[in-house]
């Protein structure tokens, strides 16, 4: 007689809080709560069965076959007035991927990760080889488009 394997999934309860983290971190109809996080605890890229989950392209994807940005290109967001400055890198898929190896497919949700404020990451994240705003290379891909 065969053995079957049986997935045990257990049940918890989370309050609104944490649940709109769950919200502001999934890929929209990809990601399960637990895949978020798998991700977020676990930082395995696995759904809950073990496969690998393949992300999809990030937001600055279009900035990058537009020639204005390049994989590996860094980011940088200045605090003045806390005497901070954080640092990202863009993905050859278009990501932002933070120096503690989080990834986030918008720049926003990342910066503020880095910060723990809202913040219009577009706005305030400077592509340091071109010296611009990413909401300036965002407008010139665009324009570039039409």
């Amino acid at each position: 007689m065969e053995s079957v394997e049986r997935e045990i999934m257990r049940k918890i309860e989370i309050d609104d809080e944490v649940f709109a983290y769950l919200q502001r971190h999934s890929e929209p109809l990809v990601d399960t709560p637990n895949d978020v996080l798998r991700r977020e605890l676990l930082g395995d890229g696995k759904d809950a069965k073990g496969t690998s989950v393949e992300r999809g392209l990030g937001g600055l994807m279009f900035i990058i076959e537009a020639g204005l940005a390049a994989p590996g290109d860094k980011l940088v967001h200045h605090q003045p007035r806390r005497h901070r400055t954080h640092e990202a890198t863009i993905s050859a898929d278009g990501w932002v991927e933070l120096p503690d190896g989080r990834a986030f497919a918008q720049p926003s949700p990342a910066l503020k990760a880095q910060t723990g404020s809202d913040i219009n990451g577009w706005g305030q994240y400077t592509h340091v080889p071109s010296g611009r705003k990413l909401q300036e290379l965002r407008e010139e891909a665009r324009n570039a488009k039409n």
